[in-house]
């Protein structure tokens, strides 16, 4: 076990710095939402969620733990179910939050899958929660999460409704995109002989990705904090 978490350990050390970036809004995406119609934002919304690790994460912690194509297809639905109703309702009412907060309890849901995972409930004698219920918590917080970088776009005063549509669509498609090749891998390597020692890195590394990601969102929370109380002079 402990190659294991060498391993894993290493590839968090190497990966984290590109989670993190994932998510950044970039100047490109903006002139894209000013100058490409209803399209642009399907098409942000894609690259979104492709580019957004942590949601993917969460994700291949779900389907790992699951055994068939119906059950993966119910989790997914209630996870895609509960982002939707964020994303859409918080981004239309404008309420929002830090992001580096917000991404933070997302981090801490991709380290919650890999635990869960592992038999971490089992091993402290904890009765795990429902498993689908969390899934819709989780869901429901990874559309904040997305509600949050949609309203840090200028998305103007016109067609507000229609434009977050079609990020959210963007952002559907973007998930089967990248859902087809993760259990598709998975189902073939659950075949294997070794699943058993694949299993166990990919969630150790769910575990070390949240913790590490979790921290990288806070530090930068925390030091804006400070400097507003200092006045600036940290």
């Amino acid at each position: 076990m402990s190659r294991y978490i060498r391993l894993t350990g290493s590839a968090v050390v190497l990966l984290v710095p590109f989670l993190a970036l994932a998510h950044d809004v970039s100047s490109a995406d903006q002139e894209l939402l000013r100058n490409g119609g209803l399209w642009a934002y399907i098409q942000v919304g894609a690259t979104h969620m492709l580019t957004g690790y942590d949601h993917l994460l969460f994700l291949v912690g779900v389907v790992f733990y699951l055994n068939s194509f119906k059950d993966i297809l119910k989790f997914i639905t209630v996870f895609t179910i509960g982002h939707c109703i964020t994303l859409i309702g918080a981004t239309y009412a404008g309420i929002t939050a830090n992001d580096h907060l917000v991404d933070a309890v997302i981090a801490l849901s991709v380290l919650y899958k890999g635990f869960e995972n592992l038999g971490g409930f089992k091993k402290l004698k904890i009765q795990a929660p429902n498993l689908l219920l969390m899934v819709g918590l989780f869901g429901l917080i990874h559309g904040f999460g997305l509600s949050t970088k949609l309203q840090s776009f200028d998305i103007g005063k016109e067609d507000i409704l229609a434009k977050i549509l079609c990020f959210n669509l963007g952002v559907e498609v973007g998930q089967v995109i990248a859902l087809i090749p993760i259990v598709f891998i998975i189902l073939r390597v659950r075949k294997h002989t070794q699943f058993t020692a694949f299993y166990k890195a990919v969630n150790w590394y769910l575990v070390l990705a949240g913790i590490g990601l979790f921290v990288y969102q806070l530090y930068p929370y925390f030091w804006i904090m400070i400097s507003k109380i200092t006045g600036g002079a940290v």
